[in-house]
């Protein structure tokens, strides 16, 4: 048995192999991760607020605490998976997955709750996209954007999978019987796949970009790295507002409830087509060019949606659009790091960049609302969310090392 440490001596058609099983176990617990941990809850949170009488607000914004928790805690696991790859923390995360959702589905009370989703967040800095970024990036090397495309491809599809299985739980149990299922589910399939991850983890990363800009805390306080946190973070709010704030938009514009989420959906399948453009436009592109060009195209398609008041074969081809942009962010924010500063330090410097990605995302839902009760209406909020999305494409000019390609 190899240590996660260790330099990898099998021959090349075998690694392959344990690489290509890597990647399909992550698939695997990643839909599972992001289906149990993030993706049941839009789907229940309106049973907990009837059951409880808590407000939807507030068990929202347990759930919003999570997300933050998961952020700063992912700092932490970021320097740990350089050091020691990925299999102990992520199995460790899967393991703690279990006493929080079933914390979750037994809380007495609110302050329970707030503490089980909090929990939750650690779960999911050990667990979500990105160790499993770090771990096929060290692993595949020059290959990595063919792994990460296909991670998140499949794992694109955990709403698909547990949404309606939620929703089919919940017809037979209550929300909190649905949850212990739950709770079982992603033990039982994350923890032994979690486990087999036994690729050797080379200190130092495979890949065509050798030299690294000084040490990882040199890199951390430069201007190139902080520019990038700033346009993550300002990127990413714009982006996942819309994802949260497009049905009401689409209601607002004379959508039955149903159509509208009919929209979000194939809004999904664009998404998927974009990751799939996502290889030839990094062959064609620079770091930062390739930055600015997805971060323009998210606010051009915010904005799209924005001023289109139908008919609504438009608007759903708009929203089409969105989904695309979004689904190349995704894979932004997997290769920004390894495409200016290379893999050694992937795992701590990946961490820092997610910490403020993953607290926007958690700020936007509540944000969004904000900004379109304070405005009078959702269009106004989607060309305040065009506008701030274009803002960070422009903080994205200052993103680039000296010794990147543009």
């Amino acid at each position: 048995m190899h240590s996660e440490s260790q330099t990898s001596t099998a021959a090349p058609p075998v690694e392959a192999v344990r690489r290509r099983r890597a990647l399909i176990a992550l698939c695997i617990t990643e839909i599972t991760s992001w289906g149990v941990l993030y993706y049941a809850f839009p789907v229940l949170a309106p049973a907990i607020t009837r059951d409880t009488g808590w407000s939807l607000p507030a068990v929202t914004w347990a759930f919003s605490a999570s997300q933050i928790v998961s952020a700063l805690v992912g700092i932490a696991v970021g320097r740990w998976l350089d050091r020691r790859g990925p299999r102990a923390v992520m199995t460790a995360g899967s393991a703690l997955a279990i006493p929080a959702v079933l914390g979750i589905a037994h809380a007495p009370s609110y302050g329970w709750f707030l503490l089980a989703w909090a929990v939750a967040g650690v779960a999911m800095a050990a667990t979500f996209y990105p160790p499993a970024f770090a771990a096929l990036t060290r692993w595949y090397g020059p290959d990595r954007v063919r792994a990460l495309t296909a991670l998140t491809l499949v794992a694109g599809l955990a709403s698909t999978v547990f949404a309606p299985l939620t929703a089919a739980l919940n017809d037979h149990l209550d929300w909190r019987g649905t949850y212990v299922v739950l709770a079982v589910v992603v033990g039982v399939i994350t923890i032994p796949l979690h486990a087999g991850l036994r690729l050797p983890w080379p200190h130092l990363a495979h890949d065509e970009h050798s030299p690294v800009n000084g040490n990882a805390a040199e890199i951390a306080r430069s201007r190139p790295f902080l520019a990038l946190l700033a346009t993550m973070a300002l990127g990413g709010f714009g982006v996942y507002a819309v994802v949260i704030n497009q049905v009401p938009l689409l209601t607002e514009r004379g959508f039955d409830s149903h159509l509208a989420a009919w929209a979000l959906g194939l809004g999904g399948v664009g998404q998927v087509l974009g990751r799939l453009g996502y290889g030839p436009l990094q062959r064609r592109t620079g770091a930062r060019g390739r930055t600015v060009v997805i971060l323009l195209a998210c606010a051009v398609t915010t904005g799209l949606l924005a001023v289109i008041p139908g008919p609504a074969g438009l608007l759903i081809v708009a929203a089409m659009l969105v989904g695309m942009a979004r689904g190349v962010f995704t894979l932004l924010q997997a290769t920004a790091v390894s495409d200016r500063w290379g893999t050694s330090a992937y795992g701590r410097l990946s961490g820092l960049l997610s910490a403020p990605l993953m607290i926007s995302i958690a700020l936007a839902p509540w944000g969004g609302s904000a900004i379109a009760a304070a405005l009078g209406g959702f269009p106004a909020l989607f060309l305040v969310l065009g506008a701030m999305t274009g803002a960070s494409a422009a903080l994205a000019l200052a993103t680039r090392p000296a010794t990147t390609r543009a």
